[in-house]
Formats: structure tokens, sequence, C-alpha cells
């Protein structure tokens, strides 16, 4: 993969301080909203993309063409990081051959995760994900649902340490792992954190939020959608009509800017198999984003349905 210029600075009122800001917060014009990675300030696309199921389609010609134009469409429309992980199937090997059929990838950001029970094995399993990617460095390396996390910690210190790559994580799918998560958070030497946050799954905001934003560390969140269901839920009832006052045109990009506007949060990475889904997800990234009094709203309209 080609080296990529990196977006260095800071949003200001977008950045990772604990208390969401005040009032409305609107992109520079046609930017994309972006945040600032705590441990380097590099900024990311507030909205990236994961691969759990949408592209595990194996090796049929017609599903892997599909997924091209996915990230082609990603890409084009700003996108970054991309997430995923071994435990995806055939995601990573068709995200790889993807990548080499494109021509608009120059801003990838590369995430995926180490997925096995022993040290030995996640140092092979994550050379192959190298070559799946086709990639020499990833930007994060991730542990996988905890799954031994400290001998894998190990190792990920010590790539990093040789450029191997560029930051490392832990991951979680299930609050009954929080608590493990936060003395992670508390004590190791990482810079990113991924875990579950939607309008209705908001544990996180007792604890695993504040506490990234006081430890600088990234934070990517998963389920947004809920594997689609919140969506299919909330599409049997009409957008608000008061959604505008915060840019969201459909349900996808009501439900992704609530958890942007949370300024902890650093990407939050919905995965889908169709254009037009992405091309809604990527316009959560633009516009403004609902601000405190905004998001309780939005809370109470969607308990209510």
């Amino acid at each position: 993969m080609q080296d990529r210029r990196r977006f260095l600075g800071s949003l200001g009122a977008l950045g990772v301080a604990a208390g969401l800001a005040p009032t409305p917060l609107r992109a520079a014009g046609p930017s994309l909203i972006r945040r600032a990675v705590p441990a380097s300030g590099e900024m990311l696309p507030a909205i990236g993309m994961g691969t759990w199921i949408t592209f595990n389609v194996g090796d049929d010609p017609a599903l892997r063409a599909g997924r091209v134009e996915v990230l082609r469409t990603f890409f084009d429309r700003g996108g970054a990081l991309i997430d995923s992980s071994p435990m995806y199937g055939s995601a990573e090997e068709v995200v790889g051959d993807g990548l080499a059929r494109l021509d608009n990838d120059a801003a990838l950001f590369s995430a995926t995760k180490v997925w096995t029970p022993l040290q030995a094995f996640g140092r092979s399993q994550m050379a192959e994900s190298e070559k799946l990617w086709g990639s020499k460095r990833f930007d994060l390396m991730q542990v996988h649902n905890l799954v031994n996390w400290d001998a894998h910690l190990e190792t990920l210190v010590d790539w990093k340490a040789d450029g191997r790559v560029r930051y490392i994580g832990m991951t979680t799918s299930h609050g009954g792992r929080h608590e493990e998560l936060l003395q992670i958070m508390r004590t190791q030497p990482i810079d990113f954190v991924q875990f579950t946050y939607n309008i209705v799954d908001r544990e996180a905001e007792s604890r695993l939020l504040p506490l990234a934003a006081d430890r600088g560390l990234g934070v990517l969140i998963n389920r947004p959608f809920r594997r689609g269901s919140l969506i299919d839920r909330m599409e049997r009832h009409p957008l608000p009509e008061w959604a505008r006052e915060f840019d969201a045109e459909n349900w996808a990009q009501f439900l992704l800017k609530f958890i942007v506007a949370h300024p902890a949060v650093t990407c939050v990475i919905p995965a889908t198999s169709q254009v037009d889904h992405m091309v809604e997800n990527m316009g959560a990234c633009t516009g403004r984003l609902p601000d405190a009094a905004m998001r309780q709203r939005m809370i109470r309209y969607v308990e209510s349905l």
C-alpha cells in the first residue's frame, strides 16, 4: 500500500473533550466531520466501514464485484477507516481483493484484529492478515473481544516499536466484558478501544466513553444499527421533521449522527453490502451534529416508538 498523507490538527469543539458541545456543530463547507486520534492528532473521518457479515462472500465473483463498488463509493465519499477481523470469514480476503482493484483508496486507514487463544498463532494470524490485505503495515491492530489480550499485547507492543503497526487497541462487543476493558484502559499502553454504542445501547456513556476521553484513547464504535435491526425498527416510522436541524435526511444518518455527536467518539464503523446504504452512511459525516439537548430529544423520540 502506498504511503498516505495524514491530516493533523484539531477540531476544537469536535475534539475529545469529556462534555458535549453546547451548540450544534457543522463541518466547514463541504468538508467531512473529522476527529483527532488522541495519541497523535491525526485526523480521521468520523464515519468508517465495518466488514462483519457483509464482506464474508467467499469466492463468488458477482458478490465480490459488488463489494468493490461499496469500497469505491466509500472512498469516493471521503471514507478512510476500514475495520475487519480473521473472525469474519473471507472478509479480509475480499477487502484485499477489492483494494487491489481500486485506484481511489489512498486515504485508507487499515484496521483489523488478532483473534486466537495462542500468542504464537497470533503472530502467524497477523502475518496472514498482511498478505490478505496486501499490506506491509497496518494502521491499527486490535485484540478481538479481549481473547488472550495480555499475551497478544506483548506482541503488539513489539510490532508497534518495529513499525509494523501504527496503533494498537482492544475490542469488545459484549457488555459483560466492560469491567475487564475498563481495567485495561486504565493500565495498559494502548491507543484505541472499540465497543458497542448506539441510541438504545447507551451503557458506554457511564464509564467507557468518559474514561477513553480522560485517558486519551481513540474510540471506534461497532454495531451502531444493531446488525440492521435498529434501522428496520425505525423505518416503520416517519423521520421527525426536526431531524433537519442537524442535517439528517434518513434514519441511518439520524442514528449515526447521534453517535458521532459524542465528542469521545473517534469513528463509527457501520457495515453494509449496498452502495446506496454506503451513500447514506457517509452522509452522516457532513453537516451539523445534534447538541446535548437535541440528543436527549432524539432518545425520547426513539423510546416513544
